[in-house]
């Protein structure tokens, strides 16, 4: 199982997506690949996302059963603590400071 939330990022990446993977909400995507396709969208969504931001869920053979990765800003941020994929969450007036506003 393969899941890729996108907010804020331009109409054409959307339409990427939607012609991989089934939109089941706004920004919502979701399908099953390989991991060759899947590395594949996740370059295409990294490079195009331009001030949107992205994540990326997919099956694993770990502890949790699953595994994500981000890309763009957002306050929350993944981290490693020992071995455990947990998020880091910012709050907003730090976010700001981080991105200049």
């Amino acid at each position: 199982m393969l899941v890729i939330v996108t907010e804020a990022v331009p109409p054409r990446l959307r339409g990427f997506l939607a012609r991989w993977l089934l939109e089941v909400r706004a920004g919502v995507y979701v399908g099953n690949y390989s991991v060759k396709v899947r590395e594949r969208l996740w370059k295409t969504v990294s490079e195009e996302l331009g001030d949107g931001n992205a994540v990326m869920a997919w099956s694993a053979g770990n502890e949790s059963g699953f595994t994500f990765r981000t890309a763009g800003q957002n306050r929350r941020e993944p981290a490693d603590i020992d071995g455990f994929s947990l998020v880091k969450y910012f709050p907003q007036n730090q976010m700001e400071k981080s991105v200049g506003l």
